[in-house]
């Protein structure tokens, strides 16, 4: 059993945000587009897409904390609106989503018996009077999936409105199909700037999930930090990740806890060996391999959704990786 200092170390490393280069591309794409607010001339927006696990929910709350509200002048100012597109969306409820998320508590239910004339107007008063420099929407890729054709293009179009009228830019946040909405004539010409979260490939950059790793092992809550670059441990965690944050996180978050429960200094190969037994127990264990007999997969093609698909088949399409492959021959693509 873990004590409740065990237990506080824990959480904090399961909450750890590791900020690698494309993160702070991002970072500064917002910060960038904050500018505009009180500035002459359109404001542009964004749109950051990712597959599941890259990390863009975990992005935007990071950013978010670093621009908490405030009070200024005996009003709450929230220079960072972040909101969500509700699930099976209508214009009504984004925009009664969106006035919640700014803390108008308490008048969701009222408001979404007002037409989205009133609601309108109504967010953008609010955006002026709270001083908000940035929208943030998440899960953009329900507007997508729920909203084929007329109901999509009037949430659509009202968000461009209310980028014109509150001088607001806005992010647009979602899976891969999330990019549909610049097929929007009013939107193509809008998204100036378009970024992407990737899986991680050794094929690509093989330095960057080395230094997340390295990120990640400097901020385990042991006396002495776990040497996590050696080549076979890189190996064996690409490998069972598939260069994808979430699952190499959720692993070496177990880990972390098996370490714990010895009372180690620090993280050993018998806690990695031990996490992946638990995990993959029918499994020849990646951390007792040698080297050369270590082979992995990475991202070849992100999920797709396609409405257009016949009634009986399912319109999301799973990520696809490559064959399994020794590490050397990833390495050399």
């Amino acid at each position: 059993m873990l004590t409740d200092k065990q237990k506080e170390k824990l959480n904090e490393f399961r909450d750890v945000f590791i900020e690698y280069p494309i993160i702070t591309t991002v970072f500064n794409d917002f910060d960038r587009l904050r500018l505009g607010k009180g500035l002459a001339g359109e404001k542009p927006c964004m749109l950051l897409n990712g597959d599941t696990g890259t990390g863009k929910t975990a992005l935007v709350k990071q950013y978010k904390e670093r621009h908490l509200p405030q009070f200024i002048n005996g009003v709450m100012n929230h220079p960072i609106l972040v909101s969500r597109i509700p699930s099976n969306p209508t214009l009504e409820s984004t925009l009664a989503e969106l006035l919640k998320d700014l803390g108008q508590v308490g008048s969701t239910e009222r408001k979404l018996r007002i037409n989205g004339t009133r609601l309108t107007t109504s967010l953008i008063k609010c955006l002026k009077t709270c001083g908000t420099e940035l929208i943030i929407i998440d899960e953009f890729q329900e507007l997508i999936e729920h909203n084929q054709g007329k109901k999509r293009r009037e949430i659509a179009n009202r968000l461009k409105y209310i980028n014109d009228e509150a001088g607001v830019s806005i992010v647009l946040v979602g899976m891969p199909w999330a990019e549909k909405i610049a097929d929007e004539p009013q939107w193509s010409s809008r998204l100036l700037v378009r970024r992407q979260l990737p899986y991680f490939k050794l094929s690509e950059n093989p330095k960057h999930f080395v230094q997340l790793i390295i990120g990640l092992a400097n901020r385990m809550p042991f006396t002495e930090k776990p040497n996590l670059s050696e080549q076979a441990t890189v190996f064996a965690l690409f490998s069972l990740s598939k260069g994808c944050f979430r699952t190499l996180k959720y692993f070496l978050d177990d880990a972390v806890l098996y370490a714990l429960i010895d009372n180690a200094k620090t993280l050993t190969t018998k806690h990695l060996v031990k996490a992946f037994e638990v995990l993959f127990p029918d499994v020849a264990n990646l951390f007792t391999l040698p080297v050369a007999e270590i082979t992995a997969s990475e991202v070849e093609r992100y999920s797709l959704y396609k409405p257009e698909s016949a009634q009986d088949e399912d319109p999301f399409i799973a990520t696809k990786f490559t064959d399994r492959m020794p590490i050397s021959q990833l390495l050399r693509k």
